[in-house]
């Protein structure tokens, strides 16, 4: 009788990346520098609904950089550091009855 090889822990596990991590992704293939303003990021990014929670749900790009209050971005790190309390109270606005929260919690 023979034992099964161990699984392949080489691969990365699946994660789900959302809020300023998902922009984050999409900032590091986008073709543009910073000093920039709103306008040239939203062009920049590829796809600009962006994912705030686990479930999936979007926010508009634009929508969200509006929300900051701020139409020039020196650097990266501003614009995710301005861009991070925006994503957070959407999803909580979003998430605050129990069957949401659970919802959130299940893969479909």
């Amino acid at each position: 009788m023979a034992a099964r090889p161990p699984p392949d822990t080489t691969d990365e596990p699946d994660t789900i990346e959302f809020g300023i991590a998902a922009l984050d992704a999409r900032l590091d293939r986008a073709e543009f520098s910073f000093p920039a303003d709103a306008e040239t990021i939203t062009r920049a990014v590829a796809n600009t609904d962006i994912p705030y929670d686990a479930a999936g749900s979007t926010m508009a790009l634009s929508e969200a950089i509006d929300r900051t209050g701020t139409d020039r971005f020196d650097s990266e790190r501003q614009l995710l550091n301005e861009l991070y309390p925006v994503f957070e109270e959407q999803r909580r606005s979003r998430s605050s009855g129990v069957f949401a929260q659970l919802r959130s919690l299940l893969p479909f």
